[in-house]
């Protein structure tokens, strides 16, 4: 958006005034001596990360399964059946044809009657109607916090949000390469996207396990606004 800002110096210089210093035009961003935000998990290794993140979905009730590109169509289809199958609905992404899932998705699955949609941005309606009905949700994560044992998801008009809260479970595949040890690596990663120019997507969606709250007397309830299971498959040589 643009426009016009009205009495800005006005309502500063009265501000400074109460503060009894000049106005600041330019403000410089501090350096803190310590910053503790990067020491956490600051040496650890990509295999380290994810034994991190092995050990955080036991907290959060997530299932980790850990595979290579070459075994991941079988990993999948055995996640799925473990889930029941059923329908599945996905992005439209070019990474499942090249985690080598085409296959798997377009003929056996329809051979095994598991109903597949894939995201159509030119059907907004019908998204939303086989997200509401699918039983299995399929993503994949851009950025994934081991400390937290949380999955970042990029929304576009080919990856609508609705696949990762619609579907009464969720599997989401984890490129290992993408692994970094908590959420100062993203906000810092997508900062940079931003500074350079890149087009970020409009909704970043931080997603750690099944849905779950715990705001009456801290008591943990699972599934209670969303996918009732979770299972992350960490794609080794990714």
């Amino acid at each position: 958006m643009s426009g016009n800002i009205q009495n800005r110096d006005t309502f500063l210089n009265k501000i400074a005034n109460q503060l009894k210093r000049a106005p600041k035009r330019e403000i410089e961003q501090p350096t803190w001596q310590y910053q503790p935000q990067d020491r956490v998990l600051q040496d650890a290794t990509q295999d380290e990360l994810v034994t991190v993140l092995q050990e955080q979905c036991q907290n959060i009730h997530t299932n980790l399964v850990i595979t290579t590109t070459a075994n991941l169509a079988d990993a999948l289809q055995t996640v799925v059946e473990s889930f029941g199958g059923r329908s599945v609905v996905t992005w439209k992404d070019d990474r499942f044809h090249k985690y080598g899932l085409s296959n798997l998705m377009n003929e056996q699955w329809p051979q095994a009657d598991i109903e597949l949609h894939v995201w159509n941005y030119e059907q907004p309606e019908e998204n939303i109607r086989q997200a509401e009905k699918a039983n299995i949700g399929i993503t994949i994560s851009e950025i994934t916090l081991a400390e937290s044992g949380t999955a970042v998801l990029f929304s576009d008009k080919d990856k609508g949000r609705s696949v990762s809260f619609l579907p009464e479970k969720s599997i989401i595949l984890i490129p290992k390469s993408t692994i970094v040890p908590r959420m100062t690596q993203a906000a810092r990663w997508i900062r940079e996207k931003i500074k350079s120019g890149e087009k970020v997507a409009s909704c970043v969606n931080f997603i750690t396990g099944p849905s779950n709250s715990a705001d009456i007397e801290m008591i943990l309830v699972v599934g209670v606004h969303g996918p009732i299971k979770a299972t992350y498959i960490v794609i080794e040589d990714q």
